[in-house]
């Protein structure tokens, strides 16, 4: 598969390193950039992931075979309006956005319905880390992307989509956009608000200097994901809410479980939740 002309709307991680893999694959001939900052585009361009660049989204589209939207969900509906007149009757339109609902929503009101053309996407990968310069071709290598087109969807324009993800070293699946969101809401939106909810306590206690001087592995670990960028973490559980919202409770009443356990001093309890734990992890864990 090989694209002629990529636009990338947010020359970001995600973005970036899908550029870079595309490259090292010879699948792509030119890459155009866009994003609010010239200057971060223009870094961009320093570092080879794209060949130019223009900060208006309706320039940056022309001519494009392929367009990645990757911006956070809160400017999904602005960026579609903005291109929709200038997109190439051919064009294909993918996202990355964490929650699809959220994203054929924008797409609703930005074309007055869900172009057929427009493949809505999800790779589950990426870093604490944000922006171009933490890009690298290797992200999504043995990686998995969510493709979550509708019935209408064209079946070309999700093949060239799946080809795309799979030239940069992914495994491609397919489900419900509904699906999805529950899906990612207790896989990947919940634990990220766990680690920022856990450093935020801590930072606010007292002895806060020592807790983190003397944080184990495990502490790091268990908070990496906390250094995530808090605006686009902002905007997916502002566009997951009502999944958020469900396994939050969720987990509250499981939380409440784990109290009553140590409070009525139950180790039978806690070993019960912890063993059946630990063989959850292992089973499922990646090998």
């Amino acid at each position: 598969m090989r694209i002629e002309r990529l636009c990338i709307i947010g020359v970001g991680l995600i973005g970036g390193s899908l550029a870079r893999a595309l490259r090292a694959n010879d699948a792509v001939g030119e890459v155009v950039g866009c994003s609010r900052s010239a200057e971060h585009l223009q870094q961009a361009v320093d570092l080879g992931v794209i060949d130019r660049y223009d900060t208006d989204p309706a320039q940056a589209v022309a001519g494009a075979d392929l367009v990645l939207v990757a911006v956070p969900m809160g400017a999904m509906e602005a960026v579609f309006k903005q291109i929709r007149p200038h997109l190439a009757p051919d064009a294909v339109i993918t996202d990355v956005g964490s929650a699809k609902g959220a994203v054929v929503d924008a797409a609703q009101k930005a074309f007055g319905g869900v172009p057929a053309n427009l493949v809505p996407g999800h790779p589950i990968a990426g870093t604490e880390r944000s922006g171009v310069a933490a890009s690298f071709a290797e992200l999504f290598r043995q990686r998995r992307v969510i493709l979550t087109p509708l019935a209408h969807t064209d079946a070309e324009a999700v093949e060239r989509v799946r080809g795309l993800w799979e030239t940069a070293g992914a495994g491609v699946v397919e489900m419900g956009v509904e699906h999805h969101d529950r899906v990612l809401a207790a896989t990947s939106h919940l634990p990220h608000i766990l680690a920022y909810a856990t450093v935020d306590s801590l930072a606010r206690l007292h002895e806060h200097d020592e807790i983190f001087q003397y944080a184990a592995g495990g502490f790091r670990d268990f908070t990496r994901i906390a250094g995530s960028d808090p605006v686009m973490w902002r905007d997916i559980c502002l566009a997951n809410r009502e999944a958020i919202l469900e396994m939050i409770a969720h987990f509250q009443v499981d939380l409440t479980a784990l109290t009553e356990a140590i409070q009525a001093r139950d180790g039978e309890r806690l070993v019960e939740i912890f063993s059946r734990a630990k063989r959850a992890r292992d089973e499922h864990a990646p090998r």
